[in-house]
């Protein structure tokens, strides 16, 4: 996997990301302010394009450990047909880690079918995975196809699986060992090849022992398990995720964001992120639409149950001064490499270095050093 400090300059090259990819050379330009994370994989078998990743393939956006090794586990993963248990909070991102698993598998071609299993209400569950004849109950007036056929040769998702009502599950686990479904009202088996990926924010483990989830559906299930860690544990993303969701919600709404005020940056590094990269996601979009001059802003979008939770910067008086600078999105970035050196008291390579904590390889870290003129403090 490789990571492209402008998009668009990656655009513009038109290049396919290798999976050992390398980064522009030092004579190339760079066009655009933008972070995003482009990956690949084996070519045919599915090589995601520059293009398709600005778009927004996948949207996991990250350098740090956890987030390279979930990537690593996606790749892992995707070129078989085991079951994938996804787990991880709410709006940490499982639905996007399902999408990158089928559109990396031989199976992205055909369907994926999304299915949020915590909003189905228990008399209709049945009926919506495995589908029903016409009479089968009161209402059922003309045939339905379940999910799991629609799905057929493709992936499903099921969403907060942890929901499912027992007598599901035991149908769910039939499908699983048996590739079988039965339409309700319907006496015909019909064979189904489907991919499972399934998440949940829920611990299963404890559902099994308390007896609210069976247990070999659980072990069904967790064949491959990925967890998607939440935010607060990997703070040092949050820069490269504003900077991404400034350049996309901008361009959704209609507006171009090239300007974040440090202060601005300092307060979501500081917020803790209850609800994760989609509160984020949602704040940045609000933040985007009450922006004016191309500057972000958060005056409004922050309401008083929003404090922050995490310490506040020292520095006295000139640091909070400084703070005022209004910052490009490539000052955030060298801003951001600056401040982890700094903590790391500038070991580039090695355990607990920069290189480790941005989740870079030591030359890519030195060559962006290079890009952005930082230099050591005698």
């Amino acid at each position: 996997m490789q990571f492209v400090t402008s998009a668009r300059e990656a655009m513009a090259s038109q290049d396919r990301v290798q999976l050992d990819g390398r980064l522009p050379r030092r004579d190339e330009p760079w066009r655009g302010e933008g972070i995003m994370r482009v990956a690949s994989v084996g070519d045919p078998a599915g090589r995601l394009r520059v293009d398709e990743a600005i778009e927004g393939a996948d949207d996991i956006v990250g350098r740090t450990p956890s987030v390279l090794r979930l990537l690593h586990q996606v790749d892992q993963v995707a070129a078989t047909n085991s079951a994938v248990l996804v787990s991880g909070e709410t709006g940490t991102g499982k639905e996007l880690v399902a999408r990158a698993v089928h559109r990396r598998s031989r199976r992205r071609d055909k369907p994926l079918v999304i299915v949020n299993c915590g909003a189905l209400t228990p008399t209709l569950v049945e009926s919506e995975l495995f589908g029903h004849e016409r009479g089968a109950f009161t209402g059922a007036t003309s045939r339905r196809v379940g999910r799991f056929e629609l799905a057929h040769r493709g992936t499903i998702f099921l969403d907060e699986v942890g929901e499912l009502p027992e007598e599901i599950q035991v149908k769910l686990l039939r499908v699983l060992q048996m590739g079988e479904v039965e339409r309700l009202g319907s006496t015909q088996t019909l064979r189904v090849d489907v991919r499972l990926v399934a998440a949940t924010n829920r611990n299963l483990e404890e559902a099994v022992a308390a007896g609210r989830f069976r247990s070999d559906l659980y072990y069904r299930l967790h064949v491959f398990p990925i967890h998607v860690p939440p935010l607060r544990e990997r703070p040092e993303d949050i820069p490269l995720l504003v900077a991404y969701l400034a350049e996309r919600k901008g361009k959704a709404v209609g507006k171009i964001i090239d300007c974040i005020p440090e202060a601005v940056m300092q307060r979501l590094l500081q917020y803790s992120w209850p609800g994760n990269v989609r509160e984020l996601e949602n704040v940045i979009e609000r933040a985007i639409i009450l922006s004016r001059d191309g500057t972000l802003s958060l005056e409004g979008v922050f309401g008083p149950g929003l404090a922050n939770t995490r310490p506040e910067p020292v520095g006295g008086a000139a640091a909070a001064a400084d703070n005022q600078r209004r910052l490009t999105l490539r000052e955030v970035e060298r801003a951001h490499i600056v401040r982890v050196c700094e903590d790391c008291g500038w070991r580039i390579k090695g355990p607990d270095s920069a290189s480790v904590r941005l989740g870079l390889k030591p030359s890519t870290l030195y060559y962006r050093i290079h890009k952005l003129g930082i230099a050591r403090p005698s």
